[in-house]
């Protein structure tokens, strides 16, 4: 049955939820924007759905039970109950507005692999939970993955607890389990739709699947251990399927190996924006490292604003044919915003282009190469005014950067990575003190904006 959502728009549901927008919709279901609270000025989110006189009243129990779990990484639901509009019976539930969800990211882009490992630590917690308070999610799949500000959530709306059939509730889908088709509900098959979601962030689609006697297709190019961990959570057996705890045991060395530090509960990787069609911000259930937002978002480590991101440093010397800019030194007075290639870093000036006091025998250093972050236009599309991002850059005597850290992450992780990025393939020609050259600090100024990206180097030492 095809019913007409749009025309409950401005309705009022129960007495107190108003219909402001829908958002989103299929034939039997529809999201709309609303409001919630005592003072009515908290967003939320109000799915309605038919009722089938079949299954209605298992649906609300399961949402009365939802209701009742409390995570930082699940979408928290307020309300539930019934409502009959004309000769229609409706279900509504009530829930978190969140700003963005994974779905619309991957329209634009795959994550990075750094986008997905991070990706996974507050998905398995989540999942540990609900598994632990017999709860099966059910749904894993990016629509369903969110973020609200930089913590990521899962939905909750269609959770089923351990050992019931999903009584007709839903039709499964290809992130389901083999054994779904049998009715069986089980933590494994949270993890089959875990490994299906996780080849789809890489890849844009899910892994080709030709039926119910082989295994999934999962291309071979994915990185280590996400490859790993995909092959072992889509085994057809869901008994050599690995647990949650697997998982997150095998995402383990590597995050021992890179230093990572544990900094308060697991946030979201990156910070994805939904379409202007919904404002500023967007609702996850329409269904973003944000379009790009993480998503763009989220490009960033869990330690983003705290600690360095490394990566190899890159020689590659800009070719004759190449456009150059030439930067002047910089200090902490003097520091115009720079536009420059993002491909083609300058020449270096010779040495004496560079600011010097000859009293003192010191030269003040000054940039010789720098490199503007390469941003996709439906990652600038999502800029709201001017996001800033400061990176402090340490220098050695030769001029190479050896240390880039976060000074000032701005509000989007995703694009403070850019910047991040960006930084690490700066060249300085180091200062000089009476005839030696010496180590330096420098502060890159990043803006980012929808038509341009420009960045401001202020030497901060000597």
């Amino acid at each position: 049955m095809t019913y007409a959502w749009k025309q409950l728009e401005g309705q009022v549901i129960n007495g107190e939820f108003h219909l402001r927008q829908h958002l989103c919709g299929s034939d039997d279901r529809a999201v709309f924007l609303s409001v919630h609270g005592e003072e009515q000025v908290q967003r939320a989110a109000i799915k309605l759905i038919l009722a089938n006189p079949q299954n209605a009243e298992i649906q609300l129990s399961r949402w009365r039970l939802a209701a009742n779990l409390a995570h930082p990484h699940l979408l928290r639901l307020f309300r539930t109950g019934r409502r009959r509009w004309g000769t229609t019976e409706l279900l509504f539930v009530v829930m978190e507005y969140a700003e963005e969800d994974l779905s619309l990211v991957l329209r634009d882009r795959p994550l990075t692999p750094e986008e997905a490992r991070d990706l996974l630590p507050p998905a398995l917690d989540a999942l540990a939970y609900l598994h632990g308070n017999g709860f099966v999610h059910g749904h894993i799949k990016p629509a369903n993955i969110m973020a609200i500000d930089d913590q990521l959530k899962l939905s909750i709306d269609g959770l089923c607890p351990m050992g019931e059939s999903i009584g007709g509730l839903w039709k499964p889908s290809v992130y389901d389990a083999p054994e779904i088709a049998r009715g069986a509900i089980s933590a494994a098959g949270d993890v089959w739709s875990l490994g299906m979601t996780l080849v789809e962030t890489l890849t844009q689609r899910p892994p080709v699947w030709e039926g119910t006697q082989t295994e999934p297709v999962i291309p071979e190019t994915l990185p280590e251990p996400l490859l790993d961990i995909a092959r072992h959570c889509l085994r057809l057996d869901p008994e050599l399927r690995w647990t949650v705890a697997d998982i997150a045991a095998r995402l383990q060395p590597l995050s021992v190996q890179e230093g990572r530090q544990a900094a308060g509960p697991p946030k979201a990787a990156a910070k994805w924006r939904y379409p202007a069609a919904i404002g500023a911000i967007g609702l996850a259930l329409a269904a973003v490292l944000a379009g790009p937002r993480i998503l763009n978002r989220r490009a960033a480590t869990d330690q983003a604003s705290s600690s360095a991101v490394r990566e190899p440093k890159r020689q590659a010397k800009p070719k004759p044919s190449q456009q150059t800019n030439r930067t002047e030194p910089t200090t902490e007075k003097s520091g115009d915003a720079v536009q420059g290639s993002r491909d083609t870093p300058p020449r270096n000036p010779p040495r004496n282009q560079g600011a010097t006091t000859a009293t003192t025998g010191v030269f003040q250093g000054q940039v010789v190469e720098q490199v503007l972050p390469e941003v996709p236009q439906s990652a600038k599309d999502t800029i709201q005014g001017t996001l800033r991002v400061n990176v402090k850059v340490g220098v050695d005597p030769t001029g190479n950067e050896v240390q880039a850290q976060l000074d000032s992450p701005g509000p989007s992780k995703y694009f403070a990575n850019l910047a991040l990025r960006a930084a690490q393939r700066w060249k300085f020609r180091p200062p000089m003190i009476d005839g030696q050259d010496v180590s330096s600090e420098w502060i890159l100024r990043f803006e980012f904006s929808r038509t341009d990206t420009k960045v401001r180097p202020v030497r901060t030492s000597p």
